[in-house]
C-alpha cells in the first residue's frame, strides 16, 4: 500500500542514509530493501520524485566500521561522507548475541555497550549530518523511567544526553512509559504501536480465527498493559478482562517485589479464544502464569502477542507451556533480536514491522506528519471486513 499524497511532492529534507549498529544490521537491511521498493512504487505515482538526488537507490546503508581494541576500548568510523545527510541510526540494545574479544575473553554486548556505540556513531558524524534520528525500538533503560526512591533515573538521563549530542528525533515502539519524553522536551519522541501487525500475524498464523464477542476475548496480563488491551478490544468490538498482580512488598527478588498471585477481573473466558497482549516478555514468568490461569478458566485457545520477545531465561518454559496445551501461538515483533531457536518453534510467529518502519522513515524524510500511519484503525477495519467477507 502506497501512502503517497500531494504533500510528498515536497522535496525531501536531505538524502537518506541508514546507519546500523552492531546487532541491528538485519533490521536495517530489511528496512533498506523495503524503503527502496516503496520509493520505486511511489515514483511511478509521482514521477517528479525521481529528480531528487539519491532518492531511489538500492542501498541506503552507510558504510560504517566499528573497531574494538583488545582492552575493550572501541571507536566507530564512517568510510563515506555524511555531510548534509538525513541519518537514521538503528540500535537494538537488547541484542546480546553480539560478542567482542577483551583480554582474550569473549564478552557479550550489554545494553550499556550498545548505547555507548550509539554515542560513538553520533560523534563520528561530527556535526556534519543534516539531521540525526535514532531508531531504538526497545528504549534504553525504558523501565527505569521514573524515580520512586533514592535511585537512578537512567532513561531520562539517556534522552537528555542524546539531545545534547544533537539527535533530532527518537523513534521507539511501545515505550514502557512515553511520558519519559518530558525529560528532553525539545527533542522529537515518537512511540509507535504494533497493533495492526499483531492482528495481521494472528490472521495469517491462525486461519480459522473468529473475532467476535462469542468466540474471542482480549486479556491484559496486568494493569500496565490495560491501555493497549482496551484499544485492541474496542477496535475489535470484543470483551476484555484483566489480571492484576498481588506482590510481596516486604522483600525484593532480582530487583523487584515478587508476585504472589495473579487475580482476574472480567467476563468469563470459557469456550473463547483468548489473546494476551503485553509490551515485553523478559523471563516470561508472569506471562506463563497468566496463560495457565486463563486456560484453567476454560478458554479454548490462548494466543500471546508481545512487542518484544527477550526470553532472558530461554525458551524451555514456553516449550513446556506449549506441550501442556496452555499456549497455541506466541507472536512477537522483529523489532529486537530473534534467535534461530525461537524462529524454529512451531508455536511461534513474527509480526513483521519492516514495512511500517520504512514508511516512518519515508514520511520523516519528507517532513510529513506520521499521523496517517500511526492511526491504524481504518486498516484494521479493512482487514476485518476482508476476513469476514471470505468466511
Amino acid at each position: 500500500m502506497s501512502y503517497i499524497t500531494d504533500n510528498t511532492m515536497h522535496a525531501p529534507v536531505a538524502p537518506v542514509k541508514l546507519v546500523s549498529l552492531a546487532g541491528a544490521y538485519d533490521m536495517a537491511k530489511a528496512v533498506n530493501d523495503q524503503l527502496y521498493q516503496n520509493r520505486v512504487e511511489d515514483s511511478k505515482i509521482r514521477t517528479a520524485l525521481k529528480d531528487y538526488p539519491e532518492y531511489i537507490r538500492s542501498n541506503y546503508i552507510l558504510n560504517t566500521e566499528a573497531l574494538r581494541l583488545s582492552t575493550g576500548e572501541a571507536k566507530v568510523r564512517f568510510n563515506e561522507s555524511v555531510r548534509g545527510m538525513d541519518l537514521y541510526i538503528f540500535c537494538d540494545i537488547t541484542n546480546n548475541s553480539v560478542t567482542y574479544n577483551m583480554r582474550g575473553k569473549i564478552n557479550h554486548m550489554s545494553p550499556d555497550n550498545h548505547f555507548q556505540d550509539l554515542k560513538r556513531v553520533i560523534s563520528a558524524a561530527n556535526g556534519k549530518a543534516h539531521r540525526i534520528t535514532v531508531i531504538m525500538p526497545f528504549l534504553y533503560e525504558g523501565r527505569q523511567h521514573k524515580r520512586s526512591a533514592q535511585e537512578s533515573l537512567d532513561c531520562a538521563l539517556a534522552l537528555q544526553e542524546l539531545a545534547e549530542y544533537g539527535v533530532s528525533d527518537i523513534i521507539t515502539f511501545d515505550a514502557h512509559d512515553p511520558r519519559v519524553m518530558n525529560a528532553a522536551p525539545l527533542m522529537g519522541f515518537d512511540s509507535f504501536m504494533p497493533t495492526y501487525q499483531f492482528l495481521q500475524a494472528l490472521y495469517t498464523s491462525v486461519p480459522d480465527l473468529k473475532v467476535d464477542k462469542d468466540h474471542f476475548m482480549v486479556v491484559s496480563p496486568d494493569e500496565g498493559a490495560m491501555e493497549r488491551s482496551i484499544y485492541f478490544s474496542n477496535i475489535l468490538n470484543v470483551d476484555m478482562g484483566t489480571f492484576y498482580k498481588r506482590r510481596d512488598y516486604s522483600r525484593v527478588v532480582d530487583g523487584v517485589n515478587p508476585i504472589i498471585a495473579h487475580e482476574f477481573l472480567g467476563d468469563s473466558v470459557e469456550g473463547k479464544d483468548v489473546v494476551i497482549i503485553d509490551d515485553m516478555i523478559a523471563s516470561g514468568g508472569s506471562m506463563i502464569d497468566v496463560c495457565k490461569k486463563v486456560k484453567a478458566r476454560g478458554c479454548n485457545r490462548v494466543f500471546v502477542c508481545s512487542t518484544f520477545g527477550l526470553f532472558t531465561k530461554g525458551l524451555a518454559a514456553f516449550d513446556n507451556l506449549y506441550e501442556e496445551g496452555c499456549i497455541d501461538k506466541l507472536i512477537t515483533t522483529n523489532l529486537c533480536y530473534q534467535s534461530p531457536e525461537l524462529l524454529e518453534r512451531p508455536y511461534y510467529a513474527t509480526a513483521n514491522m519492516t514495512k511500517f518502519m520504512a514508511h516512518i522513515i519515508n514520511f520523516m524524510n519528507h517532513d510529513i506528519s506520521t499521523s496517517q500511519i500511526r492511526s491504524t484503525t481504518l486498516k484494521i477495519n479493512d482487514m476485518m471486513n476482508t476476513k469476514n467477507a471470505s468466511n
